[in-house]
C-alpha cells in the first residue's frame, strides 16, 4: 500500500464560528476522527487529536500559534493520538487513567487498528501491528457542568456516557455550537452493549435533544444542523422504544 508523506497527511478546512476542521483523509471515513480547532480571544481549544501517526504540532501550524487547551472527547485511540504533544490536556475524570496510561486494549486500538482502516498508510516507520498511543496525563480533570473558558467563548462540559464512560460533548450556548464527540454524529454509532451502557446512552441522547443547537460538529462524518440533530435523536430513541 502507498505511504503518504507527513506534509500531506492532514487536511485543514475552516468552517464557521472560528472553528477549523482538521482530519486525516487517508483513513477510511468510518474510522477517521474529526479534530476541531476553536479560536478564542485569549486561548484556543483543540477537541481531539487524531491517531497520532503524524505529529500535529509539526505539520499543522494552526495548533501552535497560541496557548491551547487539548480536550479529549473520550480516550479511544483515534481521538487522543497527539494529546501528548500539548502541555494543557483536558479529559473527563472517568477516563483520566486511560489518558495517562493508554494501551492497545484500553484505547480500543487492539480491536480496530490494522492496515484495512487506511486507504494509504502513514509514513514510515508506522506499522499497524505495533501502533499505540503515547501517555498524556491530564492537566485538568473535567466534570459535568464545568466550563472551558477561551476568554470570549465559553464551552460547557456535558458528560455523555454510553459510547464510553467519560465521553463528553461541549456546548456553547451563545452561538448554538455543539461539539458532540462520538455520542452522536451523522453516521453509524457505536454503543455500549450492557444494559447500564444502553441506559446511559439513552439519557445522554435525551440531554442533547433538549439543546437549542444550531450546528453540530461530531466526532466522525460531516457536521450537521440542529434540526438534523433532533431528527437523528428522535429516530434513534424511537428505534430503542424510548
Amino acid at each position: 500500500m502507498t505511504r503518504i508523506p507527513p506534509a500531506d497527511w492532514y487536511r485543514i478546512r475552516p468552517v464557521a464560528d472560528g472553528v477549523t476542521h482538521i482530519d486525516e483523509p487517508f483513513i477510511k471515513e468510518f474510522y477517521r476522527c474529526n479534530i476541531w480547532h476553536v479560536r478564542g480571544r485569549d486561548r484556543d481549544m483543540l477537541v481531539d487529536s487524531g491517531m497520532g501517526v503524524v505529529s500535529l504540532r509539526a505539520w499543522v501550524p494552526l495548533v501552535t500559534e497560541r496557548p491551547l487547551d487539548a480536550v479529549a472527547s473520550h480516550t479511544h485511540f483515534d481521538h487522543i493520538g497527539c494529546h501528548h504533544e500539548f502541555p494543557c490536556r483536558l479529559c473527563h475524570a472517568a477516563e483520566a487513567a486511560i489518558l495517562a496510561a493508554p494501551t492497545r486494549d484500553n484505547t480500543s486500538a487492539a480491536n480496530y487498528v490494522s492496515d484495512e482502516i487506511f486507504d494509504a498508510l502513514p509514513p514510515e516507520p508506522y506499522q499497524s501491528a505495533t501502533y499505540g498511543v503515547g501517555p498524556a496525563p491530564a492537566t485538568r480533570i473535567l466534570a459535568d457542568g464545568d466550563v472551558i473558558d477561551l476568554g470570549d467563548r465559553h464551552f460547557e462540559v456535558i458528560h455523555t456516557p454510553g459510547h464510553s464512560p467519560g465521553g463528553i460533548a461541549l456546548w456553547e450556548a451563545a452561538t448554538g455550537v455543539l461539539i458532540s464527540g462520538d455520542i452522536l454524529y451523522n453516521g453509524p454509532l457505536i454503543e455500549g452493549e450492557s444494559p447500564a451502557e444502553q441506559a446511559q446512552y439513552i439519557a445522554s441522547m435525551r440531554r442533547l435533544r433538549d439543546l437549542p443547537a444550531r450546528v453540530v460538529h461530531g466526532g466522525h462524518f460531516p457536521s450537521f444542523s440542529g434540526e438534523r440533530l433532533r431528527e437523528l435523536i428522535d429516530d434513534w430513541l424511537r428505534a430503542k422504544g424510548a
